[in-house]
């Protein structure tokens, strides 16, 4: 195993399910060595723009973007904007690894990552790419030829790539706060004095809009007598589903048991409590899922590319830990059931725990640390 690098760029974007593995062993890496170099680089106008600032890290961008299938103006012109930057971003790159002089490129996923790793390769710097998702994304299957090292988040990932070799399953980092407190301390903070189970909803933001019109049906159905606690996230949704709440004629002040909010910011504690948790089935969650084996009905958001969600959610629906509805199956009466069945059955809802908590990987930042190492 080499020693630790002094100049690391991690090249990532576009959800946080892509920049927080990044960051996560970018901390990991400066708890080892204080005087490690670190620079990211993003895409311009990706999330990541706010994310690693904000975490305190130097950050610089290459021109890229996506290609979009539409053949409408604005699509047309996004798409010839897209062609100037596929043959723009290889000269900053190369620009960037000329000026940071890095040890190791490592990428997690999204557009930007790609014409940094390639190259780095090109140039000889060694490389790893982390794959969270349970089937490769465009950008990682054009890396796969370059990278040294594929890093998934599931032994079941390995069967996606074509040399085996160079895959190392290492799971995905969760952030060390969901650790902190035990279940227990987690009901109490949040105020939890009686014995009803959690049940913790959010959808995020594709397809947020339509499934909170559903859980306004799946919250009156529980007001009228309250069987468990539950927090749900509404996301940019919020006033529209206090609007639809108030028209069903639920009063939120009325049942204590019920809590809607704008967003869920301390979602490491709300999940440490949670029972059952109500979600679609991105990286990160499914990560932080596993990691704390806590039940879950997933319905996969139909809104992303290659339905890599849905292919997410079997994985775990196959392991026992998850029951998954397509969302066109899906209402508020019918997730309500199928969350009552799930909770009145205290003996499935042990097993669905044991199986989410069998997938999870303990220590996946420490193992990817030692997967780039292994690399210098």
């Amino acid at each position: 195993m080499g020693k630790a690098p002094q100049r690391v760029i991690f090249t990532c974007g576009g959800t946080a399910g892509h920049v927080n593995p990044a960051i996560a062993l970018a901390q990991l890496l400066l708890e080892r060595e204080p005087k490690t170099e670190i620079l990211f680089v993003g895409a311009e106008r990706g999330l990541e723009k706010d994310l690693i600032p904000k975490a305190g890290y130097a950050f610089r961008t290459v021109h890229i973007s996506s290609f979009h299938r539409s053949m409408k103006p604005a699509e047309i012109k996004h798409n010839l904007i897209s062609v100037g930057n596929y043959f723009r971003a290889p000269h900053e790159a190369r620009r960037i690894l000329k000026e940071f002089k890095p040890e190791v490129v490592i990428g997690t996923g999204g557009y930007a990552s790609f014409p940094m790793v390639k190259a780095a390769a090109k140039a000889g710097i060694p490389t790893a790419i982390h794959e969270s998702n349970m089937v490769p994304g465009l950008t990682t299957r054009l890396l796969e030829p370059f990278a040294n090292r594929i890093m998934v988040g599931f032994e079941e990932c390995r069967e996606q790539y074509k040399d085996p070799a160079h895959v190392v399953v290492t799971g995905t980092p969760v952030r060390g706060d969901f650790f902190i407190r035990t279940k227990e301390q987690a009901r109490k903070e949040l105020g939890i004095r009686d014995d009803r189970p959690l049940v913790v909803s959010f959808w995020g933001s594709l397809g947020a809009a339509g499934m909170n019109r559903q859980m306004a049906d799946f919250l009156a159905l529980e007001a009228a007598k309250e069987p468990f606690h539950h927090i749900h996230g509404a996301g940019g949704g919020y006033e529209t589903l206090l609007g639809l709440l108030k028209e069903k004629n639920v009063d939120l002040a009325a049942h204590p048991a019920l809590e809607v909010r704008p967003y869920i910011y301390d979602m490491d504690r709300v999940l440490r409590a949670a029972d059952l948790v109500l979600c679609r089935a991105g990286a990160s969650t499914i990560s932080e899922l596993t990691a704390l084996g806590v039940p879950a009905l997933i319905v996969p958001s139909p809104y992303v590319t290659n339905n890599h969600q849905e292919k997410n959610a079997r994985v775990l629906e196959k392991a026992g830990g998850a029951c998954v509805v397509l969302e066109s199956e899906a209402n508020g009466p019918t997730l309500f059931q199928k969350s009552c069945d799930i909770l009145h059955d205290e003996t499935r809802r042990a097993e669905m725990s044991s199986a989410m908590e069998a997938l999870g990987i303990p220590d996946a930042t420490e193992r990817i640390y030692t997967t780039v190492l292994e690399l210098l």
